[in-house]
């Protein structure tokens, strides 16, 4: 295998990358002066040697704890459960919530072998045990078919959690910023319409 097909197939084997993308990469990469392909090359290696699970809340970062969990402005009474260390990222864009987090390191899929007991739901319980300051668990599991059985499934765990005054909520789903109706599928409007609200309630 010569040197680009075998960086074809390897670039083919990254999330949402096809083989034409693939190949669309590597002429560019090839194009590029080789400092910009050593630039590439050594983020990677910084990547994978120095990024590291935070063993608070399970988030990737280059520190243990990771800067969330340190930052002490942070309110610990809310903790966000996500899928995955992105969708941190993605909620810290909005700039709206102000918590800690807790990622679970996937979703329940029977078909790919994963159960409850491949993510980190014992973590979450050890972080909900008594003395932890948390009052709210905001579930935002994607709304995906393995989401919704995940989110389900912390639902029935969490209720069975002896600790007062603890609130279990989960994202509200629906149609996004900018969306037609017209396009939108049945799912996502019966969620818009299910999460509805009065529009006299101010924000």
């Amino acid at each position: 295998m010569s040197a680009i097909e075998e960086l074809v197939a390897e670039l083919a084997k990254l999330p949402g990358i096809g083989r034409k993308t693939a190949q669309r990469l590597t002429f560019h990469l090839l194009k590029q002066p080789p400092e910009a392909a050593e630039r590439l090359a050594e983020a990677i290696r910084r990547v994978r040697g120095q990024v590291v699970a935070c063993g608070t809340c399970g988030n990737l970062a280059d520190e243990n704890p990771c800067p969330i969990c340190r930052d002490p402005r942070r309110d610990a009474t809310l903790l966000c459960v996500v899928e995955e260390s992105g969708d941190v990222g993605a909620i810290e864009r909005a700039g709206r919530y102000r918590g800690l987090y807790h990622v679970l390191g996937g979703r329940i899929s029977p078909l790919d072998g994963i159960g409850p007991d491949e993510l980190h739901v014992d973590r979450l319980l050890a972080r909900l045990a008594n003395g932890s300051e948390v009052r709210e668990v905001i579930v935002a599991t994607n709304p995906s078919m393995e989401g919704e059985a995940t989110a389900t499934y912390l639902q029935q765990v969490l209720k069975q959690l002896s600790k007062a005054g603890l609130r279990v909520t989960r994202i509200a789903r629906g149609l996004p910023v900018g969306g037609d109706l017209e396009y939108a599928d049945a799912v996502t409007i019966a969620q818009a319409l299910a999460a509805r609200r009065d529009m006299s309630e101010t924000d």
